[in-house]
């Protein structure tokens, strides 16, 4: 079984080349996802949603901070996502972690300022609503 440390760094380099099938591998099935912008969700649907709206994106990971003998690790990393529009933004975020007892992932909990993202976000689903 990897540790909690080997799969927070396997969750930063899938996500960092979009791979949602290997992201979500690291998911227990009832694995959830919290977003300041897309909400609540299980984590297969959060994933296939981000990398729809994403052109582009990288990570740079800044740090892993891990509680001793609890099953809570958080991630701290910049990230450089570049939206379906084209339009980029750049932003610190940390990402929480919880495990459950097979080190799977059963929440994670993403925090980070949302005012420029929210709004690239929400130009963009409404440019896909209108007709052109």
């Amino acid at each position: 079984m990897l540790t909690k440390r080997e799969i927070a760094n396997e969750y930063i380099e899938w996500l960092s080349i979009g791979d949602v099938e290997k992201i979500v591998s690291l998911f227990a099935e009832n694995g959830k996802v919290s977003s300041p912008v897309y909400g609540e969700k299980p984590a297969g649907l959060f994933y296939k949603e981000l990398i729809e709206d994403t052109i582009n994106s990288s990570l740079q990971l800044k740090g892993i901070f891990e509680e001793v003998d609890s099953n809570h690790i958080a991630l701290y990393f910049e990230y450089t996502w570049t939206v379906k529009s084209g339009k980029m933004v750049q932003f610190d975020v940390v990402d929480i972690l919880d495990f459950d007892e097979d080190n799977k992932i059963i929440k994670l909990k993403i925090i980070y300022d949302t005012v420029i993202s929210r709004k690239l976000v929400q130009e963009m689903k409404a440019s896909k609503k209108s007709p052109e």
